[in-house]
């Protein structure tokens, strides 16, 4: 069975730094697009970052452009989602997926082009 599991949410301050993990079992990164969401109480999951296995392309979100930073090591089947000047609107619950969004129609942030996903960390920024 194919699993994501993500790590390294928790409670930090306005301004500070996280890193998220997610790794893969019973798949490689190889075979997947993978996407970072989040899904902040009595909001809609949105996408927030995500990376292009064919060229390694990266995509964020405006309201993560230039604090945020996806990145993946095929040698560990990990990827990272590094946040940096995190505010307190950012605290959500992070997701990653793996997936073969349709590019072409611009669906790399819809959730449902996604197939894998992991079970979700915490992060929480106080004001």
């Amino acid at each position: 069975e194919v699993q994501l599991v993500e790590s390294g949410g928790g409670l930090v301050q306005a301004g500070g730094s996280l890193r998220l993990s997610c790794a893969a079992s019973k798949f490689t990164f190889d075979d997947y697009d993978i996407g970072w969401f989040r899904q902040a109480p009595g909001k809609e999951r949105e996408g927030v970052s995500c990376i292009r296995r064919s060229d390694g392309s990266t995509y964020y979100t405006d309201s993560v452009k230039g604090r945020f930073t996806i990145s993946s090591d095929n040698s560990k089947n990990t990827v990272y989602l590094q946040m940096n000047s995190l505010k307190p609107e950012d605290t959500a619950v992070y997701y990653c997926a793996a997936g073969h969004p349709a590019w072409a129609l611009e669906l790399e942030f819809a959730p449902y082009e996604y197939d894998h996903w992991g079970r979700g960390t915490q992060v929480t920024v106080s004001s």
